[in-house]
């Protein structure tokens, strides 16, 4: 396949597809004329590439999960990911029932209200965030930070 079919075929620009090359994640096998040429495996690394970002990867925590043998997924990059979502998903969960209780609260003015306030406490928190699980895990296993 070439770039443009790739492309196409991927709804990613041939701009993202050259990026993603240059940082490892995919490779061509060669060009014809000035259009790179990709194996059609490249699809599958693409869809999990796509399914990396949504979780939350970053691209370099994906393509330490690319090795010229294959993919080797990370077990402890997973759960650590899945860790870090949970808690996203418990904050947002609060905010959600902070902001609906905010939307329907009796009290004269918001800033009487406990569970305002509480809401008020978790975006304090959020503003002034530490860095993530993941970063601290690779950090610690000798990692550099990019």
């Amino acid at each position: 396949m070439d770039i443009s079919e790739v492309a196409k075929a991927s709804g990613l620009p041939a701009s993202t597809l050259r990026f993603y090359e240059e940082k490892g994640l995919i490779q061509s096998n060669g060009r014809s004329g000035l259009r790179r040429l990709f194996s059609e495996d490249v699809m599958d690394r693409l869809a999990l590439i796509a399914l990396g970002r949504s979780a939350g990867f970053s691209l370099d925590e994906i393509a330490e999960m690319f090795t010229p043998e294959g993919v080797e997924i990370n077990i402890d990059l997973l759960l650590a990911k899945a860790d870090e979502l949970d808690k996203k998903i418990k904050e947002l969960t609060s905010m959600r029932d902070g902001l609906r209780h905010a939307a329907v609260c009796k009290a004269p003015n918001h800033f009487e209200c406990p569970k305002f306030l509480r809401l008020l406490r978790i975006a304090g928190k959020n503003r002034s965030r530490q860095p993530n699980q993941l970063q601290k895990n690779k950090l610690g296993r000798g990692g550099q930070k990019t």
